[in-house]
C-alpha cells in the first residue's frame, strides 16, 4: 500500500511540475494608446499554443460594446507568426524554429483607442501542456494506468529537455561573463599602463622645466 502511494505520489508531482512550468494564465490589462507585450524564453522545436479573448474588466463578462483588439506574435529575430485585427478573441499555435523570447503583443484597434477597461485573458501553453492527450489515446488505443504513463513519460522528457536547455544557456551565460570579465581585466592593465606612462612623462617634464628654470 505504501509503495503504491509513493508511486502515485511521483506521478502526481512529476506531471504537475511539467504542467506548472509548461503553462500560463494571465489578463493583460491594455492601455487606451500603445501596446502590452507578453514575452516567454523557449528552446527550438517546441509546440505553443494560446487562447486569447477580450473581455471587459470591470465586469468581468465578455465584451459586447463592439471593441476589437490585434494581435501580433513575433519570433526572437522578429518574424511575424500571428498577426490578425479586429478580434475579440482567437486562438494561435506555431512550432518553434529558433530559441529565444517569443514575443506576444496586443493593442486596442484605432477606431477604438480611447476606450477604457479592456483587458485581454491570455492561455499560454507550451509543450506537453499544448499537447492532444485525448487525441493521443484515441490514436493509440491506450487508456487508464498505460493512459497516464504515456503522460508521464511525457512530461518527463518536457522536464529532461527543460533541464537540458537550461544548463546549455547557463553554460553560454559563463562563457560570456568569462569573456567580459577578461575584457575588463585587460582594459584595467592597459588602462593602468597608461596611468603609469603618463605620470612617468609628468615627472620627465617637471624635472626638465625645474632644470630650465635652475630651482633644482
Amino acid at each position: 500500500m505504501a509503495t503504491r502511494w509513493s508511486w502515485r505520489a511521483i506521478v502526481v508531482f512529476v506531471w504537475w511540475c511539467a504542467i506548472t512550468s509548461t503553462t500560463q494564465a494571465i489578463w493583460l490589462d491594455l492601455p487606451t494608446s500603445g501596446t502590452k507585450c507578453v514575452s516567454e524564453d523557449i528552446q527550438n522545436n517546441v509546440v505553443v499554443l494560446a487562447d486569447f479573448s477580450l473581455i471587459n474588466g470591470q465586469e468581468d463578462a465578455h465584451m459586447a460594446s463592439g471593441a476589437t483588439i490585434s494581435v501580433r506574435v513575433t519570433s526572437p529575430y522578429g518574424n511575424n507568426l500571428y498577426h490578425k485585427e479586429n478580434m475579440t478573441h482567437g486562438q494561435f499555435a506555431f512550432t518553434t524554429s529558433e530559441s529565444g523570447n517569443y514575443l506576444a503583443c496586443f493593442w486596442v484597434d484605432g477606431h477604438h483607442q480611447g476606450t477604457k477597461g479592456l483587458t485581454v485573458s491570455l492561455d499560454w501553453r507550451i509543450g506537453i501542456a499544448a499537447k492532444d492527450w485525448e487525441s493521443v489515446a484515441k490514436k493509440e488505443k491506450i487508456e487508464g494506468v498505460e493512459f497516464e504513463l504515456r503522460k508521464l513519460e511525457g512530461a518527463v522528457e518536457a522536464i529532461h529537455e527543460n533541464l537540458i536547455y537550461l544548463k546549455n544557456k547557463e553554460a553560454e551565460m559563463r562563457e560570456v561573463s568569462e569573456k567580459t570579465n577578461a575584457r575588463v581585466a585587460w582594459f584595467s592593465i592597459m588602462s593602468l599602463g597608461v596611468c603609469i606612462g603618463v605620470s612617468g612623462l609628468q615627472l620627465w617634464y617637471l624635472k626638465r622645466f625645474f632644470h630650465k628654470k635652475k630651482l633644482i
